[in-house]
Parts: structure tokens; C-alpha cells; sequence
């Protein structure tokens, strides 16, 4: 995920979260309960105001209000519904590629409380940056579990890498018969072709073998800094120390976007 579609995604996420701020159930109980006690009980003490109740139902409209848009979990949860509907598992069939998906945006969820838990400051800008920077990642593992999940789920691929092999030797062999010079030539062009088609689909092969690495290596790396993250003190976490987590992270995302893009490259090739 880009970083501005990640504050595109926050600016929904603040909106979503007045709308629940509005409409949870304990705004409706205060309203209703407020209405009540102004019909029914308007004077509970002598000294007690007509506008006693209303103000009092107001105020506790503003803390609910004001708990709501300030409580880090609720604004980790709403980014995380999201998120989801942004890097939406379900897309991808394959059970184990989705439960990758899955952990990478429970990091993230957790990685955005945490942002939230900050008070404003150096600390907090520093976090803001990494959050950008884990959006585009946990993006780029989606984008390459998207990739595996279409190459496994390929049948014409997987028909083609159990054909072209026989069909190869079978041309090599009727080239071998083969007295006549123009069909020698014309199975000499077939076979270039067959050849040319096994190159491409070994290297398909190299790369899905590569990304299923690269895919297992991000969720241990997005572990480790997550872990990292949680040690996170104001002390102990400086530029420097700032500077080279924000690298390794930038490192990891520039793997997966070229590793995807090698993908779609042979892909290309292949279907040419």
C-alpha cells in the first residue's frame, strides 16, 4: 500500500469512526434516556433545571464522542476493516497465501494502535513514517500472494508444464526421421517455438519458487520489526536507529515490488 493511499484510508477511517462515535449504542441509550428523564422527571430536586437533564445528556454525548475518536484500539480496528476491504483476503483462494495476507494486517493493526498510543512529538513522526512505509509493504505482500495465488490455481499452466516436455522429444524424434528438408525445417521452427515455451515456463517456475521464499522471508521480517517496534522507548529510539529500521523496511519493499514485477514480466512472455 502506497503511503497515500494509506492516509487516503485514515481519512475514511476518521469519518467511519464519527459515524460510530454517533451511533453506538451507549449515544442511543444517553439520547433516549435523556428524553425520558426531561418528560417524566424534569425536576428530580427543587434547584434542579428544566435544561438539567439536556445538559447532562450533551455531556455525556461529548464524552462518548470524544472517547470514541481518541481510543487507539477503536482507531486501529476501524483501519483494520479498511484495510481488509482495500487488501481484501477473501480474493485469494489458496488457504495458506490468505492466512499470509491475514498475519501481515494483523501487524499492521497492531503497528497503527501503537502509532496512535503516541503523544505527539518527534517519537510519534518517526512511527507515522514507519506506518507509511509497513502500508506499502504489507501492499507489496499482497500483490505477490495475489500472483502465487494465480499461478497455482492456473490449469493451463500446469497442463502446459506436464506437455511441452513430451512434446519436445516427440518433435526431436520426428526431426531425427525426417528425410524431407522443408518439414525438417518446419519441425525445426515448431521445436524453437516448444523450446522457447519450456525456457519461459522454467522460468516462471524459478521465479513462483523464489516469491514463496520471499513471501515466507517478509512475514519473518515483518515479525522481527514489529517486535522491534514494541521495544520502541523514547529513549533508545533515535534518528540513527530510526534511519536504519526505515531502511531494512525500504529494502523489503523494493524486493517485493521487483520480484512482482519480474513475475508479470515472464508472465508476458509466456503468453505472447
Amino acid at each position: 500500500m502506497d503511503s497515500h493511499v494509506r492516509s487516503t484510508l485514515q481519512k475514511k477511517a476518521q469519518s467511519a469512526i464519527i459515524q460510530y462515535a454517533i451511533f453506538r449504542w451507549e449515544s442511543a441509550v444517553t439520547v433516549a434516556g435523556t428524553i425520558l428523564l426531561t418528560a417524566l422527571w424534569q425536576r428530580p430536586f427543587p434547584w434542579w433545571p428544566v435544561w438539567g437533564w439536556p445538559l447532562l445528556g450533551l455531556l455525556g454525548l461529548v464524552a462518548i464522542f470524544y472517547s470514541s475518536i481518541t481510543d487507539p484500539q477503536t482507531n486501529a480496528r476501524v483501519l483494520r476493516e479498511l484495510l481488509l476491504e482495500h487488501f481484501n483476503p477473501r480474493r485469494i483462494r489458496d488457504a495458506a497465501l490468505r492466512r499470509s495476507v491475514e498475519t501481515a494486517l494483523e501487524y499492521q493493526q497492531s503497528i497503527e494502535a501503537l502509532v496512535r498510543r503516541q503523544r505527539s512529538g518527534p517519537l510519534r513522526e518517526r512511527l507515522e513514517h514507519t506506518a507509511d512505509q509497513l502500508g506499502e509493504w504489507v501492499g507489496g505482500i499482497y500483490r505477490l500472494a495475489l500472483q502465487l495465488d494465480l499461478y497455482r490455481a492456473d490449469e493451463i499452466l500446469a497442463r502446459d508444464r506436464s506437455r511441452v516436455p513430451a512434446e519436445i522429444r516427440a518433435l526431436s524424434a520426428r526431426r531425427q526421421q525426417e528425410s524431407d528438408l522443408l518439414v525438417r525445417q518446419e519441425l525445426d521452427e515448431v521445436l524453437a517455438g516448444k523450446e522457447k515455451q519450456w525456457q519461459t515456463l522454467q522460468a516462471l517456475d524459478a521465479r513462483m519458487k523464489q516469491a514463496e521464499l520471499q513471501m515466507e522471508q517478509s512475514l519473518t521480517a515483518l515479525a522481527t520489526i514489529y517486535s522491534q517496534i514494541q521495544l520502541i522507548g523514547t529513549r533508545d529510539f533515535d534518528d540513527s536507529r530510526s534511519t536504519r529500521l526505515q531502511e531494512d523496511i525500504q529494502e523489503q519493499i523494493n524486493r517485493l515490488d521487483d520480484l512482482v514485477s519480474s513475475i508479470k514480466e515472464v508472465y508476458s512472455q509466456h503468453s505472447e
